[in-house]
């Protein structure tokens, strides 16, 4: 319950210093903070046309994400092992769900280790937003 009410207080103050992005929502500022599940592309869509125009490419370290503009970089953390991985926003979704945050592409999928999973809580931070 007090998780919760600081995610609240976070997500609505610029006192805690990051912002806490609850169910799709993150400023795309350094430091920005958001919490959910990540899954990631299946391999079918290799080569396949993106949001932003680039193709898929399964070996690439990139994501889709609702919201963020496309080339922020961000760094992407499993809450249960630690596992990080930087990513490229290139594409818009995931479409499954509030609580799903981030799609993967294959090889940030397998950098987490969560392949055999599917979905993993992670915790997503922007390290830079594209410029202007």
């Amino acid at each position: 319950m007090r998780r919760l009410a600081l995610a609240a207080l976070c997500a609505t103050s610029a006192a805690c210093g990051t912002t806490l992005g609850m169910h799709g929502t993150v400023r795309a500022e350094p430091g920005s903070v958001q919490e959910g599940y990540a899954s990631f592309y299946s391999d079918r869509l290799a080569g396949h046309a993106t949001a932003s125009g680039d193709r898929y490419d399964p070996s690439q370290y990139t994501a889709a994400h609702r919201t963020l503009p496309f080339g922020t970089r961000v760094s992407v953390r499993r809450v249960d092992t630690g596992r990080q991985v930087e990513v490229r926003i290139n594409d818009r979704g995931p479409f499954a769900g509030p609580r799903r945050i981030v799609d993967l592409s294959r090889a940030a999928a397998e950098a987490l280790d969560m392949l055999r999973a599917g979905v993993v809580a992670v915790t997503l931070e922007v390290l830079s937003a594209p410029r202007r």
